[in-house]
């Protein structure tokens, strides 16, 4: 588990909305929590990744895009009350809402108003729309919790149109030259993303079995994705292979169901790591696409200047950088210890809804 541990900075106000305490990020005049890591009776998710929605809690709040996610991941049996972006419920007193992050499909910020103070809290959030799930919105705010996944300003993303023009360029030479193209991706967000976005004329698509149950939720909530196979589907024959792309999490990079794509594949990764030098030939592919469900360094500056807040909490991920980075520009910045963020970063990615596939984080190894 990797704990990103407080950046020292100005020490918490007693009024707080939100606190850190060993459960997770607490709300004291609401009594709950938001994305716990440990088992508490009330939390407010903030999307369905793994280190944000854990098993345990006696009651969930999420945007109703992420019950069938979460009750895939966490039971069909939890206790999940669902919203709408923008509506409002109050408990003791505080009035919560969830407003679009543009992360994965269901994905929130959690905006908090209790006493005439207003803090929110983004989980995990990227701005450029891709299609898949409700674009980021700006949440006016005094304070503001951010993330800090990609907080260096090295981390710039390429368009859309640029990402998904070289993507369907290594698609369709391989598929010329009778190599079916591999991309490894992970399973919830980034799959669906990456399928919405291709030229699904080049050929067929094939999705791993820990893939599909997740597109069907995203078909279900009214996302386009283009039609999918699995490996054994009778249509794909061996030319139809040739020219397919497979879409697969990382997990199967070493597994058995790789084999019956042949040895004259090409594969690839997609993650936003993949924009340092060194990541691909660590993780052993043809290529690196530089795809990312979080905000690079302008986004995540942009999205805090949208907010007006003076006061910003930052959690998982480049957190020294950012806080510095803020302080210099007049704002009060902390960090916040939190237990989010290292599931890309752990080499065990099983793909699977709630596995180690689930969000990105720094690679190890």
């Amino acid at each position: 588990m990797n704990t990103h541990l407080a950046t020292a900075g100005p020490a918490p106000a007693a009024d707080d909305l939100v606190v850190a305490r060993p459960q997770g990020l607490y709300c004291p005049p609401g009594d709950f929590y938001i994305d716990p890591w440990r088992p508490v009776d009330r939390a407010v998710i903030t999307h369905g990744h793994s280190d944000h929605a854990r098993g345990g809690n006696a009651h969930y709040l999420a945007h109703r895009d992420s019950a069938a996610i979460l009750r895939r991941r966490l039971g069909e049996d939890i206790t999940l009350q669902t919203l709408a972006y923008g509506e409002t419920v109050v408990h003791h007193g505080v009035r919560v809402s969830l407003h679009p992050a543009g992360h994965v499909l269901g994905s929130a910020q959690v905006r908090l108003e209790h006493g005439g103070r207003v803090w929110v809290a983004s989980g995990d959030y990227k701005l450029e729309a891709d299609g898949t799930n409700a674009p980021f919105e700006p949440v006016r705010c005094d304070t503001f919790i951010t993330e800090s996944t990609f907080g260096l300003p090295i981390y710039r993303w390429p368009s859309q149109a640029a990402l998904f023009a070289e993507i369907d360029a290594w698609w369709r030479a391989n598929a010329e030259a009778g190599r079916p193209s591999v991309l490894y991706a992970y399973a919830l967000g980034k799959a669906q993303r990456l399928l919405h976005g291709v030229d699904a004329t080049i050929g067929p698509i094939v999705a791993h079995g820990a893939v599909e149950p997740l597109n069907a939720v995203y078909r279900a909530a009214g996302v386009v994705l283009p039609p999918t196979l699995s490996v054994s589907d009778p249509a794909l024959d061996k030319a139809a292979l040739s020219r397919a792309l497979v879409i697969a999490p990382p997990s199967a990079a070493s597994s058995p169901w790789l084999k019956r794509f042949g040895p004259d594949l090409s594969d690839a990764f997609a993650s936003g790591w993949m924009q340092l030098r060194g990541t691909r030939r660590r993780r052993g592919v043809d290529r690196g696409f530089v795809v990312s469900d979080h905000a690079d360094w302008p986004g995540l500056m942009a999205a805090i200047r949208g907010t007006g807040a003076e006061r910003v909490f930052v959690t998982h991920g480049s957190v020294a950088t950012m806080v510095r980075w803020l302080g210099e520009q007049g704002l009060r910045a902390q960090g916040f210890a939190t237990e989010y963020g290292d599931e890309e970063g752990s080499g065990g990615a099983s793909g699977q809804p709630g596995g180690d596939a689930a969000t990105e984080s720094e690679p190890r190894g």
